[in-house]
């Protein structure tokens, strides 16, 4: 009796030989060619802070305008703990496929000197996307102090037998060091005195246990606009439209002063060229909308659009500045 092979092995290995080749063609083509379908599923965008707080309520709102303009929800993941590290780190490690997304915030260029190790590289392990905005800070008072402007500020920490001084909500914090930069270049004896949050600051300088503070302004503003706290200055080199009346400290004599909290977003380094550039556009259109310029002008934020290489210039000269800041205050991670 003659064997023979049955009729249905030929087409099958055939159809097997045909997937491979399939396959080996799939892992040779391009990145971009790989990426044209981007993305095929929902986007997580990692915050380094609780829920609540401007970078979180900051990063929903653009994670709600950003999946209508990618097709996929983008959802926001809170990854709190050690001053925005811990979010920060499980990005730099992710996948670099796109689906992984942070809020690269000021915090991480400061944390690059406030930090002796810190388990990702600030600029190394990511690929940025573009600015999201800023916040700038203001200089505000008891009222009960003698201060009326920033002269009558610098006069009082002058005369004063032991100074002035300012509470932040941290060491190392942005409101911390606004109260350095300022230090440094006002010479003035000015004690900082940190806190474990910005609430606790607060509520010292409202009952008067503190003479000051540099903080963020939607934080403080409600307390400015309930006359609870006087402003002084504030931190930007613009005014500010929700507070027209109180000059920079830039116009107030001391040029070049410039300091704000931002919020940008930044993937994993490595990821596609193709999906930076497409995160990048899809940012800048949220940032144009009506409805997003809005809410983030109630947040006392200004939207601050761009490409990947502003942002990385921008945070690279960022990281330079704060760790002249740090090192000149003597500043250190709690």
């Amino acid at each position: 009796m003659t064997s023979h092979t049955p009729a249905t092995t030929a087409p099958r290995r055939r159809l097997l030989a045909l997937a491979a080749a399939a396959i080996a063609c799939t892992a040779a083509l391009p990145l971009q060619a790989q990426t044209t379908h981007w993305p095929a599923k929902p986007v997580k965008l990692v915050v380094g802070y609780a829920a609540g707080g401007a970078t979180d309520v900051i990063a929903r709102l653009v994670a709600i305008k950003l999946g209508d303009q990618l097709g996929q929800p983008v959802v926001v993941d809170n990854r709190t703990g050690a001053n925005s590290n811990v979010g920060a780190e499980n990005v730099a490690h992710a996948p670099a496929d796109g689906y992984t997304l942070y809020v690269y915030t000021i915090a991480n260029t400061i944390n690059a000197s406030l930090y002796p190790k810190l388990g990702y590289d600030p600029v190394k392990d990511f690929e940025p996307i573009g600015m999201i905005a800023k916040i700038p800070n203001i200089l505000v008072v008891n009222p009960k102090l003698p201060v009326k402007n920033l002269a009558d500020y610098v006069r009082y920490a002058k005369e004063s037998k032991d100074g002035i001084t300012f509470a932040s909500s941290g060491s190392g914090s942005s409101i911390h060091l606004s109260g350095e930069m300022f230090k440094m270049q006002s010479q003035l004896k000015m004690l900082h005195v940190p806190y474990r949050g910005s609430a606790p600051a607060v509520t010292d300088l409202l009952g008067g246990q503190v003479d000051s503070m540099f903080d963020n302004t939607p934080s403080a503003l409600p307390h400015v606009q309930a006359g609870k706290l006087r402003a002084i200055a504030i931190t930007s080199a613009q005014r500010s439209p929700l507070l027209p009346d109180v000059p920079t400290l830039a116009e107030s004599g001391y040029a070049g002063f410039d300091v704000q909290s931002w919020f940008a977003l930044a993937a994993p380094a490595g990821t596609p060229r193709p999906v930076v550039e497409q995160l990048n556009t899809a940012l800048n259109k949220v940032l144009a909308l009506p409805e997003v310029r809005n809410r983030l002008q109630e947040l006392a934020a200004t939207p601050d659009s761009g490409t990947p290489d502003k942002m990385r210039s921008f945070a690279a000269a960022e990281i330079k500045r704060w760790r002249e800041v740090v090192k000149a205050s003597g500043a250190t991670a709690e």
